[in-house]
Formats: structure tokens, sequence, C-alpha cells
């Protein structure tokens, strides 16, 4: 939510909804609003300059955000419609050839290219997905061989990431970066930094104003008018979608550079780290050659690793599968081919719930289980960043979940546009066409008691610290702040002499 509050500061009663008499329904009570006192009326200014600020200048990214996050959300049933030909096979037929001929069939296709993993097709009708390494790729892009599993028939082949198409690919990237690169990640973080403050300073300041009907907080006052009907399908609409923004934020910034960084190491002294199958062979076990070794640990999609030269002794893609199988681990494989040292990684993807996720390593050289990983066994913050990673990205729960990505950023989206159109119709005087909305007077904090304020501002300096972007960014509004409070003084200062 954002700005939902700054506009209604005209008069002491500002924290409420009920209407003036005057203005008030044929027959409906209009009751006067007490001025409140406490720390919540010392502590509402205060949020209501932060808030103010944080919707003018942060809001552009949000919307931003949450536009190329709509795009991104719906790039997943795109994409099967678009690539439907390589996703999908012409016939289902009786038995599927095994995963040794299929892949036998991607390597014609693709002869400079090097298989570095294999996914069974998860359904019926899908095709399986040879992933290859092949030179003129950039870093983190494979060439994938679909390949039909009844005929080992080629599909088609294209250059992915992870398991995200083109289309996606495109559309992730754009989403996290606006396809800047480096520096534009900044603003993701920046947007995702922000997204949970003013979500819930929006809440907070929301709650905190008195109405006729507690029904008001959840559902839009159809009797309010201009303004204020703005204000109560803001604030509406965004207590609805608090729980979620902060969702987003959270998770969103699990993966980002400055902010996610600290996460992971603090993620890691709980304890929570997300641990994997162990694929280490025994010393002394025929690994063949380091021919390709430098490839070794090239980042997979989902923990998988870019296998160097495998082992001279391999029992087989098929082999290995049945003893993963037998195993335990059944439910949409992703199969990572042995690397120097290392055997087999097989991996369950199914990422619906009833979630699987079980993981298991097998030795190429007889078909012994390495190592075996259930999810089960993940710690909870682990299970938990896994979750929210995969519902961040509309993994989890498929279409339900990539319905609610997108409700939500369509909410973001008005929720900015409420909120400028309520700071505009704020403005001192509408007859000058460049003037805007104004904000909360300044030296909100001096109201504050100190007992509130240094503790405040110690977790305020934390908070800073640890999401460095929100940090700096929230300095310069104060510098902002205090320049443009020094301008007016000259300003007053100048008008009073002359």
């Amino acid at each position: 939510m954002s700005l939902e509050e700054v506009q209604d500061v005209r008069t002491p009663d500002a924290t409420t909804d009920i209407p003036a008499a005057a203005t008030a329904p044929a027959g409906s009570a209009a009751p006067a609003a007490p001025a409140k006192s406490g720390t919540w009326a010392a502590l509402r200014p205060l949020l209501l300059r932060m808030h103010f600020y944080a919707g003018i200048l942060i809001a552009p990214l949000l919307f931003l955000a949450a536009a190329t996050g709509l795009l991104y959300a719906g790039s997943w049933q795109a994409e099967k419609i678009i690539y439907s030909d390589e996703l999908t096979v012409t016939e289902v037929r009786g038995s599927a050839l095994p995963l040794s001929a299929q892949v036998t069939a991607a390597r014609g296709t693709v002869p400079e290219g090097k298989v570095v993993g294999v996914w069974p097709a998860p359904e019926a009708e899908a095709t399986t997905r040879v992933i290859m390494e092949a030179p003129g790729l950039e870093e983190g892009q494979t060439r994938t061989v679909f390949v039909d599993p009844y005929t080992g028939h080629v599909n088609g082949t294209l250059t992915t990431e992870g398991d995200a198409l083109p289309l996606r690919a495109w559309l992730s990237e754009f989403h996290s970066s606006l396809q800047l690169g480096e520096f534009g990640r900044n603003y993701s973080e920046l947007a995702a930094s922000w997204l949970w403050v003013v979500a819930l300073g929006g809440l907070a300041l929301w709650i905190g104003r008195r109405r006729s009907r507690k029904a008001l907080l959840v559902v839009p006052d159809r009797a309010a008018t201009g303004r204020r009907k703005t204000l109560s399908w803001h604030g509406a609409v965004g207590i609805w979608a608090v729980t979620g923004l902060v969702a987003l934020s959270a998770t969103g910034l699990t993966w980002s550079k400055y902010a996610g960084e600290n996460i992971g190491q603090l993620q890691d002294r709980l304890g929570g780290a997300t641990p994997s199958v162990s694929a280490a062979l025994a010393p002394g076990s025929d690994s063949g050659s380091d021919a390709h070794a430098g490839h070794t640990g090239h980042a997979m999609p989902d923990g998988m690793e870019m296998p160097a030269t495998p082992p001279t002794a391999d029992i087989g893609i098929d082999k290995a599968v049945a003893a993963a199988r037998a195993a335990g681990v059944n439910e949409e494989l992703r199969i990572t081919l042995p690397a120097k040292g290392n055997g087999y990684v097989i991996k369950e993807q199914d990422k619906q719930l009833p979630v699987h996720l079980d993981s298991v390593s097998v030795d190429p050289a007889d078909g012994r289980i390495i190592d075996e990983l259930r999810f089960a066994d993940y710690p909870v913050l682990a299970k938990l960043t896994r979750f929210g990673i995969d519902l961040h990205m509309g993994k989890t729960l498929g279409l339900a979940n990539q319905i609610a990505l997108a409700a939500l950023a369509v909410a973001v989206m008005f929720l900015v546009f409420w909120g400028y159109r309520m700071w505009w119709l704020r403005r001192p005087t509408k007859d000058r066409a460049l003037s805007a909305g104004r904000a909360q007077p300044r030296g909100a904090w001096r109201k504050v008691p100190l007992t509130l304020l240094l503790p405040l501002a110690a977790v305020t300096a934390v908070v800073g610290w640890f999401v460095p972007l929100l940090g700096i960014s929230l300095v310069a509004f104060l510098a902002v702040d205090v320049l443009l409070g020094a301008v007016a003084a000259r300003r007053a200062g100048a008008a009073g002499t002359a």
C-alpha cells in the first residue's frame, strides 16, 4: 500500500473515516472524532511522512516491478502455447523408448553439444528434455533438445536458462533487471527492499483510522465520493494484498545482490542452509580423465552441476534411473550425468502439493546409491525458503499460483495509481496545474517520546544495514527532506524581511 493516508492531513481529526455531517448520507450518524493521544498519536505523523516519501519516490519502481511481474506470471501459460510443438508429442503411444535411445537421438541433432542432463517426460503427452552444453552460449544458457519419448523423433531445439524457455527466460531477466544487467538489478532490489515497508506502514495507517463501520476496513465504502472514495478502494484492496506483498518482498530479497548475501549468511548461522546430496565417489574409483574439468561446478537449474568428463565405467542412464526409482525417487526426475569424481545425481522436481523433492546419487560403476537426501530432512528454514521462492516464481500449485501472482501484480498497479491520484487531489490549489499534494509537516519525529524514538532509530539502523539499498535510500530521503526544509526556511526568512 502507498500514500493512502498522507493526503488526509487537513484537519486534526484526520484519523477518521466518518464523514462530516454536511456530507453524511441521509439517516446516518456523523459523530465527531475525538483527537487521539498517546503513542499512536505521536508515531502516526512520522509514519505518514515516511510513507509519503516512500510512496512518491519508490512507487514508480513498485509499479514497474508489478508490471513486469505480471508479464512473467503469464509467461508460464504463454510458453505452453508458443512452444507447444517442442513440449508435446503428436501421439501418445504404448511405452517410451529407453532414455539412452532418446539421448542418442538428441546427440545427432546437436553433434557439437555435450549432454549434461536429462529430464524425462513428466507426463504422457510431454517430450523428454535433453540438456546440452554447446559452443557459443552465454553463461547460464544451455541447448535443450526436445525428444518424443515414443518415437525418438526430435521435436525441436531451444536455447534455455534453467527450466525457462526463451520467452520466460527473457521476461524473467526483464523483471529482475530490465535487461540492464547488474546495474538493472538494483531497481528490483530497491523495490523489494521498500515493498514490505510501504505495505506494513500503509497497513498500520489504514487500521489506525476511525471508521463508522468495521466492514469498511476490508471493503470499499460505496457511499464515499471524491478523494475518500479513492482512499477507501486503496485501503480495502491494500489490506487484502498486504500479506502477499510482504511475502513477495521477503522472497525477492533472498536472491538479491546485497540483502540476499546478508540473508544467506543469517540463514547459514541459524542452521537453515539448504542441503544437497553428495555425489562424490570413493577415492580410487574409475572416474575418467580431467579433460573437461573446467566446467565442474557450473551452475545448472535447481542445483544441478555441469558435469565434466564422465567415469569410464558407467552402467548407463537407464540403470541409474532404475536404481533411483528403487530408492523411492520417482516424480518428475531431473538427471545430472556423472562428472569427474562424481556419480549420477537424480532429483525429484514435482512442486505440486504434496511436493516431491527427494534426491539420490548413484555410483556409475555398479548402480549403488552413494547418498540420498529426503526433503523431509531439510531444516525448517530451508523448507520455507524453497516454498517461498517457488511460490514467488509461480512453480508451486501451478496455474492457481500464477493467477494469484497476477492478481497481486494488478493490485500493486492499482494501489500506486490510487495513491498518486489522492496525492494529486490534495494539491494546495486546484487552479494551479503544476501544484501537487502536500506532505505531512516536518518535525514529526519531535513528537515521538524518547523512550520510543531511540529503539525505533536503533531498529531502523539495523534494518538499514541488513537491507543496504533500503538504508541508503532512506538516508537519501532524509537528506532531501533536510535540504527542502532549509530552502523553505530561507524563503520564509526572506519573505519576512521584505
